[in-house]
């Protein structure tokens, strides 16, 4: 059986171990231990959560097929509080217990500190949320991968949107770590190329409780539109504090991780007709995609997969399939395997880069609106993966 999380959370790591139910495997071998070092705590927490259900469903799903090429398939949590140095020492507590093949922290920052100890814990990672371009450009490695959208494919995707806008004058609100910055000078970069004007930028600590100064700023800007690059509590904190003060009837606004389902829930009618980013949505239209949406919906009645959630699914799919090819559960094995493969994904048959160990997936725009009777960002125009995907960063050096 599963156990409850929260009968495991032990002093301030506030670790989880989660071993999932064994049938009879196909064959005696060494289990596929996974691990995440995610933020089950502070202002990521719910998107932690959000990565939890998702690690949990596939890895439910595999050991009830049989496991992963015969092995059953164990899972460790430990909580890094989205915290860079935590998340490194989180990590390492992983690796060098047996669980060395990880995944789905939230913050790029924790990726960044994880990637450069891989090879000396004799480890692997794959960033299934994390978006700093960074990760799989000049910090790149050979035991590190992404399954999930870089902030350039981000990018990539809102300037062919930008230029369908009228606004000429936007103000950029943002999270002050690797992955804000980086969607705030890729959004200006996307203003300049369509002609378009930053009046305004501010970026705010994670965690902060009072974005009454950036909204501010914002209004005496004269902004017409406004692009938010931030996630979890800080998203809804400033989207309620914004509304309060008039901001969003006043200014266009869109955004990245902003309008995400779990923050549309939270927000209600805030959240609609707000623009955005989409990287995954349960309203995809693939046939690996609306049979993983209806599983989701027998393991969690009542919801439906959020973008994070569907995101590291793929990530769960890619690690299970380059064990498989791999024959092994070593990270160097697995790695090798995994390296210029093409995996079966929720968005179809998708290529893992050997460039750079960037998965090469289609994006999308959409906004929030109704979607069968209920408030979700939906798809309004899709970018192809060969488009949506910036060719390799010349600076990841493997």
């Amino acid at each position: 059986m599963l156990i409850n999380r929260r009968t495991l959370l032990a002093g301030s790591a506030g670790a989880a171990l989660l071993t999932a139910v064994r049938p009879r495997f196909a064959r005696a071998a060494d289990p596929l231990r996974i691990g995440i070092p995610t933020a089950l705590t502070g202002p990521y927490g719910d998107l932690g959560e959000q990565a939890r259900r998702a690690v949990t469903i596939a890895v439910d799903e595999a050991n009830a097929a049989g496991g992963v090429d015969g092995r059953p398939v164990e899972v460790r949590f430990l909580d890094t509080q989205a915290k860079a140095e935590m998340a490194r020492q989180q990590a390492e507590k992983l690796a060098l217990s047996g669980f060395n093949i990880m995944a789905a922290s939230i913050a790029s920052g924790e990726v960044l500190a994880i990637g450069p100890m891989l090879e000396r814990w004799d480890a692997l990672y794959v960033a299934t949320i994390s978006k700093a371009d960074d990760i799989t450009g000049k910090a790149c490695g050979r035991r590190l991968f992404r399954v999930n959208h870089p902030d350039a494919a981000d990018a990539a995707v809102v300037m062919p949107w930008l230029a369908t806008r009228e606004e000429k004058d936007w103000a950029i609100m943002g999270s002050d770590t690797a992955w804000g910055r980086n969607s705030g000078a890729s959004f200006a970069r996307a203003a300049a190329a369509n002609g378009r004007n930053v009046a305004a930028e501010g970026y705010a600590s994670l965690g902060n409780n009072d974005f009454a100064p950036y909204i501010q700023k914002i209004a005496e800007s004269g902004a017409k539109g406004l692009w938010v690059a931030l996630a979890g509590r800080d998203a809804v904190n400033f989207a309620t504090q914004a509304k309060q003060f008039g901001l969003l009837d006043k200014v266009f606004t869109a955004g990245v991780s902003f309008a995400t389902d779990n923050t549309v829930k939270t927000l209600g009618e805030v959240a609609k007709g707000i623009w955005g980013v989409i990287n995954y949505s349960s309203t995809l239209d693939t046939p690996a995609n609306k049979d993983f949406v209806a599983r989701w919906a027998a393991k969690y009645p009542g919801t439906a997969p959020s973008n994070f959630e569907g995101e590291t699914y793929v990530g769960m799919q890619v690690i299970f399939q380059a064990v498989k090819k791999a024959g092994s559960v070593k990270p160097a094995e697995v790695a090798a395997a995994m390296e210029g493969a093409t995996f079966d994904t929720l968005f179809g048959a998708q290529l893992m880069r050997k460039e750079d160990h960037q998965l090469v997936v289609p994006n999308f725009f959409g906004v929030v609106k109704e979607h069968e009777g209920t408030l979700k960002p939906v798809i309004t125009m899709t970018v192809p993966a060969e488009q949506a995907m910036p060719t390799p960063n010349p600076e990841c050096k493997l």
